[in-house]
């Protein structure tokens, strides 16, 4: 049989994609998204600055009587009060555990954690990047009440270190960033773990069921396939003071709430219908066929990813900027930063970040590459990982949510702040170190997939629309079964029609897992080819993408023509085979991660794929400017 890609649905991109196909994202999209991530890293350092700046000013006692503040939240007779910081500590700070919970569960259900091969390096280098740092914390504080510390180092704040990376790293990164997203996934469910399970006491057990009654009544709505985001929604929010009553801390409720909201790809049939209800408010645009259409809009999307929508912005340029305010101010005067600098505890944090996360996933992922386990992803050398182990020692977020868990003095909750913020910048330099070193030496310069076309056209094996030698290519690869490619299945007439003679117009097979009927399409148009009917047996199975079974296919090879018998026989010939696999083979050593993907020449093309968007990208390249006439 032959050899294809992992993958899915990928309705962000309007393509049918890879579990990592992330490259695949219009480059628009993909610079917005990474200024996003710078902007909110930039907020984090602003936030922090004000914090420290603040706490040691003549106002000083304003900072520290402003996070006293008590406010309280009635319902009749019941409510709930807490002072100002620990509204922000147990209440802002589950919605930032509830969107890692949603993040984890779709990367699981629809993204990289699907392939689990992929998932073996980061896992090992994730538990190697939290047991180094624990062991190292541990060899500096081995009893006492600062031993209680060590869950400070297994964390990694994972939008500072993106927003980090995106200023001192490659300029384009995206499949480091999939590992270091892959790998923090490990990370962030050990780190709420041990926040839910070793910093918690004085458990209610009657809050407890009620928390675990909450948990089930998801499941059930996972389950049920509830589309609408307020049940889950209203749940979430009794879990949480359920949680709060039980003696749990709160982020355990909201990872594990994220976690039970269903992610799913898109189906056919929703998206299919939205476009159908959209068309009529085209053509009649009443307020009830308004509401239809929009509901149909957002039942094609899942719960999961509504939610992260949502609650992305909000959360990493609201709630951990917030937090980072209430949590970072660390008055160092009065001999605060002397003995700091002079405490087992702050350098144990130091070391156990800067230098346990660097060594640990570095040799973490080392190991798996050596011993066979798995592979890093395409684009992504040892040095990437150790300049992301580097910046992985960004522990920030986390770090300051245990310390002030882990320890009740003021003198030992400075100590350790100081060391989660000194170890902040020194991870920092270190990454920015490392990724220099990396390109300069080790010559990883970029952390992308490949963008250039790894086999060139062979008009002997390839299927070529237009002149042979023409001096524009467009190659797609394409899916039979895929509904974005036959949207587009026209544009090679389109275009042709614009070029002429300029233009040879390249088709190869990417049949992608998730259809269970593209891999004998793609036979059956390789055996049709055998026969001189390629084209037609591709024009008809584009046209009949709901009906590929193999009578089907046989019924197509009688329509056009072909001599039945010898279709049967090419359908199981393994040179047909080897023919699609060949193309498929083509396709990963290109980056190729979806379908439709097209090369404009050799060169990959990101970004919209309309007619209009590719005779532009055609129009731009050195052979289009060479024959204008």
């Amino acid at each position: 049989m032959v050899s294809t890609a992992k993958a899915q649905i990928d309705p962000d991109q309007s393509v049918c994609s890879g579990a990592v196909a992330y490259e695949a994202q219009s480059s628009r999209s993909l610079r917005d998204f990474m200024r996003t991530e710078s902007g909110s890293a930039g907020l984090l350092v602003v936030a922090s600055l004000v914090a420290l700046v603040w706490a040691n000013s003549p106002w000083s006692q304003s900072y520290v009587d402003l996070w006293h503040t008590e406010l309280s939240v009635r319902f009749g007779s019941g409510g709930l009060t807490m002072d100002l910081h620990h509204w922000i500590n147990d209440g802002l700070m589950v919605v930032f555990f509830f969107v890692i919970g949603l993040e984890v569960r779709k990367e699981f259900a629809i993204g990289e954690l699907t392939d689990r091969s992929r998932a073996v390096v980061p896992l090992v280098a994730g538990i190697a990047g939290m047991l180094v740092p624990a062991a190292i914390f541990l060899a500096l504080n081995p009893s006492g009440e600062q031993a209680a510390g060590w869950g400070a180092v297994i964390g990694t704040d994972t939008a500072f270190l993106l927003g980090v990376m995106a200023l001192v790293g490659p300029a384009v990164s995206t499949q480091l960033r999939i590992f270091l997203l892959t790998l923090t996934v490990i990370d962030d469910i050990v780190a709420v773990s041990v926040i839910g399970v070793v910093y918690s006491d004085d458990l209610s057990m009657v809050a407890l069921a009620v928390a675990a009654a909450c948990l089930v009544v998801l499941l059930v709505l996972d389950r049920t396939g509830v589309w609408q985001a307020a049940p889950y929604v209203l749940v979430v929010l009794v879990l949480w003071v359920a949680t709060l009553e039980s003696g749990v801390h709160a982020s355990i409720a909201g990872m594990l709430s994220g976690l039970l909201v269903p992610a799913l790809d898109p189906r056919r049939s929703d998206v299919e219908e939205a476009a159908r209800r959209f068309r009529a408010f085209r053509q009649s645009p009443m307020p009830g066929v308004q509401r239809a259409a929009r509901r149909s809009l957002t039942r094609a999307i899942s719960v999961n990813e509504r939610l992260q929508e949502a609650l992305h912005g909000p959360t990493s340029r609201v709630v951990v900027p917030v937090f980072a305010l209430a949590n970072a101010g660390v008055d160092l005067r009065d001999g605060v930063l002397g003995d700091a600098l002079a405490s087992t505890l702050m350098w144990g944090i130091v070391l156990g970040l800067v230098v346990g996360k660097a060594v640990g996933i570095f040799a973490g992922s080392y190991a798996s590459v050596r011993l066979g386990w798995g592979r890093l992803p395409q684009g992504v050398g040892l040095g990437h990982t150790l300049a992301g182990g580097a910046l992985s020692g960004i522990g920030f977020t986390v770090s300051l949510l245990i310390i002030s868990l882990a320890f009740d003095s003021t003198r030992l909750q400075d100590e350790a702040r100081v060391g989660v913020l000194l170890a902040a910048l020194l991870a920092s330099l270190a990454g920015w170190a490392a990724f220099r070193f990396s390109a300069r030496v080790l010559g990883q310069d970029d952390a992308a997939l490949p963008r250039l076309l790894s086999r060139p056209v062979d008009p002997q094996r390839d299927h070529v629309l237009g002149p042979v030698d023409a001096p524009l290519t467009l190659v797609e690869y394409l899916d039979y079964e895929c509904p974005f490619c036959a949207r587009v299945s026209g544009v090679g007439d389109e275009l042709r029609a614009h070029f002429g003679d300029r233009l040879r117009y390249v088709t190869r097979h990417l049949p992608l897992p998730v259809h269970p009927h593209a891999e004998l399409a793609a036979l059956a148009a390789e055996a049709a080819a055998r026969q001189g009917r390629f084209w037609e047996m591709h024009v008809v199975l584009f046209g009949h993408q709901d009906e590929l079974e193999l009578e089907d296919l046989v019924g197509y090879a009688a329509e056009i023509g072909l001599d039945v018998e010898q279709f049967m026989r090419d359908l199981d010939d393994d040179d047909v085979a080897r023919h699609v696999e060949h193309d498929v083979a083509s396709a990963e050593e290109s980056g190729v991660r979806g379908t439709p993907t097209f090369f404009v020449g050799d060169t990959r093309h990101v970004g919209p794929y309309d007619a209009r968007s590719l005779i532009a990208a055609l129009e731009s390249t050195p052979s289009a400017r060479r024959a204008r006439p």
